[in-house]
């Protein structure tokens, strides 16, 4: 099953492939012989994941495309000063294959036409014909990641009809703009047009060159990052002959086509494209690939132009609950549980502007989880702006994981996404949002323990007899404890204690929640730990007489039993062995909040 990108790619192939304008190139003998209604496009990442469609292994000569693969090893065997001289770098205007020089530098106008591509050519070096194209065929595998073949039927078809660039050539040699027999170079030029690629191998050059010149599967270097930015400059110029302008404005992205049917395009540090359909334009440029790569450019808004910040990951942390535990403390029974099926849980915090690529990775790597995965929290708290497509692209994960039978929440308290309410129906797994990360992580530990621990939860509430703090207590301790209780009832939202307030008494909790957090300087409030049915609170304050370090307040109702601070000192001084059975059997509970506590700051790296 495919993911969401996957989705995003499937509905521009299916938008595009009914077009049917066009011919293919016939002033080739052999390419006019292709199937014209072939069609695929391949996006290549710069960790070198392919997302591919339709005739992506189809192979088919690289044509144009070549060139500025070309000019990339005359830059690196001659130097930019050298190449400089004998190729412009401007914008001709003209078609690719018009028999002319610029007037004033009498050099060709750029290297993406035919004239500066043969010029290119001959300035690879080698000991001899033989030895130059096989660099220039290596160069171009190096690209690739695999050994390009050479098709050498169209390689003859090319020699035999290739009258107008032999005349390209004889004319840049009767300017002393290439040495030596001029046949040499055209027909390298004729080789190199004649090497057999698959979009997906073009996806994966256009990626080593947004790759910085590395190659993002062999991790080989292509071309040094200087190059990389004189060829893409060219590229984004000239690479779309005399229709570069429009292609600039419309898909702001490097590009280069080819009469083989292929368009490549690069965005810098993030992917590579290429479409592969052999119906031309009358620019030579093909139809349904300049449609893809305008609409891929538009739906993943990836015109180069586009401003944001330096790349980076956009997950920050990754982590489940049996490494960062939720701070609502549970019961023995509970924790085993927890501790057991927590790897069923997968909590993301993702970080940074979110566009496309940034949504990329964090989908593709999320949507691949492993299938027994049960619950999913998104955390986009640190998230500082999302584009449409990256919020679509989270939307419709969300959708995709609800469907696997996975249970989705964000935490997205400014709803940066755009989800202004959180569903309750338990039903409706990909609905929840909560405004705190602690909260979600409860509600995940929550699914897994419906999921998995049908006995000895929680309980909702309970008598004070049932009331575990007693468990250590003989019965005449109990009968003579209870006596001295009080009950009280809080609101939902109420303050029982604030920081700094005396000690007021030790809290039995039975029935409801309760929540210690704390302010810090900025004004934000951090939960501490959550308390339910069967905990206690204010103990310790009360046994050092001392004042509490937190604000107490109420989740929900509560119902508690208070020992007041004034009845624990008549009762402690009746019956001293009280006392001690009491801090003995509240030890225990103090260490395991205490150790559950550090597990949830130091697990998941937050307050």
């Amino acid at each position: 099953m495919g993911n969401v990108v996957d989705d995003l790619i499937a509905r521009v192939f299916d938008d595009v492939r009914s077009l049917d304008a066009g011919e293919v190139a016939d002033y080739i003998p052999e390419l006019a012989a292709v199937a014209p209604d072939s069609f695929g496009i391949c996006l290549a990442t710069i960790d070198g994941y392919v997302y591919e469609i339709g005739d992506s292994r189809h192979p088919f000569t690289i044509q144009s495309i070549s060139k500025p693969f070309t000019y990339a090893l005359a830059l690196a065997d001659r130097g930019a000063e050298a190449v400089d001289a004998k190729i412009d770098v401007e914008p001709s205007g003209e078609p690719f294959n018009e028999i002319s020089l610029d007037p004033l530098t009498e050099r060709p106008r750029n290297p993406m036409i035919n004239a500066g591509a043969i010029t290119a050519a001959s300035l690879v070096t080698g000991a001899d014909q033989a030895t130059r194209f096989e660099r220039i065929r290596a160069a171009y595998s190096r690209y690739a990641g695999r050994e390009l073949p050479f098709n050498e039927a169209v390689y003859e078809s090319e020699a035999r009809t290739g009258h107008r660039n032999r005349a390209i050539g004889h004319m840049l040699r009767s300017f002393d703009v290439i040495s030596g027999d001029p046949n040499d170079a055209v027909d390298l030029y004729f080789r190199q047009c004649s090497i057999d690629v698959t979009c997906r191998d073009l996806s994966l050059m256009a990626a080593t060159m947004a790759n910085n010149g590395v190659n993002p599967l062999t991790r080989e270097r292509a071309l040094t990052a200087v190059g990389v930015e004189q060829v893409l400059s060219v590229m984004s110029t000239c690479g779309m002959y005399d229709g570069a302008g429009k292609w600039l404005v419309e898909v702001g992205l490097p590009a280069k086509s080819g009469v083989g049917g292929g368009v490549l395009a690069v965005l810098p540090g993030q992917i590579g494209i290429a479409v592969y359909s052999p119906r031309l334009d009358a620019h030579g440029n093909s139809v349904r690939g300049v449609a893809a790569a305008k609409a891929l450019s538009k739906e993943l808004e990836l015109h180069f132009l586009h401003v944001t910040r330096a790349s980076r990951s956009s997950i920050r942390a990754r982590y489940n609950v049996t490494q960062a535990p939720s701070r609502v403390r549970r019961t023995p029974t509970e924790q085993a549980v927890l501790e057991d099926v927590g790897k069923r849980s997968r909590i993301y915090e993702l970080h940074g502007d979110l566009l496309f690529t940034g949504a990329e990775s964090a989908v593709r790597e999320i949507g691949s989880v492993d299938e027994g995965l049960e619950v999913v929290v998104i955390d986009v708290r640190r998230v500082d702006d999302a584009s449409d497509v990256a919020i679509r692209m989270i939307t419709a994960l969300r959708t995709q994981l609800a469907d696997k039978g996975c249970a989705v929440a964000l935490v997205d308290p400014s709803g940066l996404l755009g989800q202004a309410s959180s569903s309750i129906n338990p039903a409706q797994r990909g609905g929840r949002v909560f405004a705190d990360l602690d909260a979600a992580m409860a509600w995940c530990e929550d699914a897994l323990l419906t999921l998995h621990c049908s006995q000895q939860r929680q309980p909702a509430s309970m008598s004070i007899e049932d009331h575990p703090v007693l468990d250590a207590l003989s019965p005449k301790q109990v009968s003579a404890f209870v006596s001295q209780l009080e009950s009280r009832t809080y609101a939902r939202g109420e303050t029982i204690a604030r920081r700094g307030d005396a000690a007021s008494g030790f809290y039995l909790i039975l029935q409801g929640q309760v929540s210690t957090t704390f302010t810090d300087v900025q004004g934000l409030t951090h939960r501490i730990a959550t308390l339910s049915a069967g905990m206690t609170f204010g103990e310790m304050t009360m046994f050092l007489n001392s004042r509490f370090l937190n604000d107490v307040r109420a989740d929900t109702t509560v119902v508690v039993a208070v020992l007041t601070t004034a009845r624990y000192n008549e009762l402690t001084s009746a019956a001293p062995e009280l006392k001690l059975a009491l801090l003995e059997s509240l030890a225990s509970g103090a260490y395991e909040q205490l150790d559950m506590t550090l597990r949830s700051v130091i697990g998941a790296g937050r307050i």
